[in-house]
């Protein structure tokens, strides 16, 4: 029987670390290999002793890292000399890359959980320093080069895919698309905790990294403008990140009473609650009007399907990759709405540029866009219950016991040489 490994950089919050955490779940690996192993935030479903962690020297010069990545290298094919591991499944980058560098006999399965073209052209990405530009140059080299030599690819959506095809060169026979999964029966079991003080209060929420690609500043700007309607709506985020200074300083300047959760104890007095990492971010999401998604990109979005599971109705921005798949799975994934899109599962709205803003700036067109339709289905209760109702419909295509077959199917088949 072949034995499975599954190579991911570590297991801190993120999106492909949950699911990483699900598949380990719900399907039987006999082997975890992390590059990093601090911080762990998913306790995985894999007994200690089956757990290897690389752990490469810290780099902070472009020598440095140069040494790191040839250590990484070096430990990685080794592992795989000493261990008769069959199969490697490797998540997100650097893992893909670093997987498909040290392949030999093993069967290799890369996954992708970001649409590469857009991440890559991201100019605030490339323009953070020398090393940064070299290993986006690199890492669009060695994926046209290296990555068709992998058994199989998966994609974490339509989109994902196409990319990959069009703008890398990857052979389209050998990518499969399975959306990311959820895990339902926990998501209903926890969505009905307690909330404290937001059980009487009326918000909307939104979720994720506070990062560049996550746009949380707009929703923050939009936010002031919903205050001038209704009073006594409150904004939540959940969520950590390097953007945390920022987004906190922003949200005071725009004159809004702003709780952090480190900073300040809990009361209703505040307009805008900024609640970190939450274990349980179910029941905040169930408990709210409308969940809010500003993002600039995606690879899939899994918040947006986690949300919908709680039955609360979203408001997406049409970015790369996943919202529209998620909200209009029946439409052109390629296509971009350049207005309020009221999809069959959830709104579609036009994307933010990427433009950092400041308190004084005026809201541009798309912002006010935004304000429209949320305002729009804060006053038309109907909708939101209508919207709410078929989120939890939509969300059940996506439970972890639907797509861990689809997952089963692809092991069974790279292990047994059928691909």
């Amino acid at each position: 029987m072949s034995k499975k490994a599954i190579f991911i950089t570590d297991m801190k919050l993120g999106g492909a670390q949950k699911v990483a955490h699900e598949i380990l779940k719900s399907l039987n690996f006999d082997l975890l290999v992390l590059i990093h192993d601090e911080n762990m935030v998913y306790q995985v479903q894999i007994q200690k002793d089956k757990i290897i962690t690389i752990n490469p020297p810290i780099a902070t010069n472009l020598f440095q890292k140069i040494y790191k990545w040839i250590v990484m290298y070096k430990r990685l094919k080794r592992i795989k000399k000493e261990l008769n591991i069959n199969v490697w499944l490797s998540i997100d980058e650097p893992a893909n890359l670093l997987n498909i560098a040290t392949k030999g006999s093993e069967k290799v399965i890369l996954s992708f959980h970001t649409n590469y073209s857009k991440y890559y052209s991201f100019s605030p990405e490339i323009k953070a320093g020398l090393y940064t530009k070299i290993k986006l140059i690199a890492y669009k080299f060695l994926i046209k080069k290296n990555y068709n030599k992998a058994d199989i690819m998966v994609a974490v959506s339509k989109a994902v895919k196409h990319d990959l095809v069009t703008n890398f060169g990857l052979d389209p026979n050998k990518i499969v698309v399975i959306y990311n999964p959820i895990d339902l029966e926990d998501i209903f079991k926890k969505q009905k905790e307690d909330v404290g003080l937001f059980e009487f209060c009326r918000y909307i929420i939104t979720s994720g990294r506070l990062s560049k690609p996550k746009g949380q500043w707009y929703l923050l700007r939009i936010f002031r403008e919903l205050k001038k309607i209704y009073p006594e709506l409150k904004l939540v985020i959940l969520g950590d990140g390097e953007l945390k200074e920022y987004l906190t300083n922003l949200s005071r300047d725009l004159g809004l009473k702003t709780y952090v959760w480190d900073k300040y104890q809990l009361s209703d007095n505040f307009d805008v609650y900024f609640l970190g990492f939450q274990k349980n971010p179910f029941k905040y999401v169930a408990k709210s009007m409308l969940f809010v998604f500003p993002s600039l990109l995606e690879g899939f979005g899994n918040v947006l399907i986690e949300s919908m599971a709680c039955g609360t109705a979203v408001v997406s921005a049409d970015c790369r990759s996943g919202p529209r798949e998620i909200l209009a799975p029946n439409t052109d994934f390629e296509y971009q709405t350049k207005e309020p899109e009221y999809a069959e599962y959830g709104i579609l709205m036009p994307t933010f540029k990427f433009e950092f803003k400041n308190a004084n700036e005026p809201l541009d067109e798309i912002e006010m866009v935004w304000v429209k339709v949320i305002d729009d289905l804060l006053k038309r209760e109907e909708l939101r219950k209508r919207y709410a109702a078929k989120a939890v419909e939509r969300a059940k295509h996506f439970d972890i016991n639907l797509i861990s077959n689809q997952w089963s199917q692809i092991l069974y088949k790279i292990s047994t040489g059928g691909m």
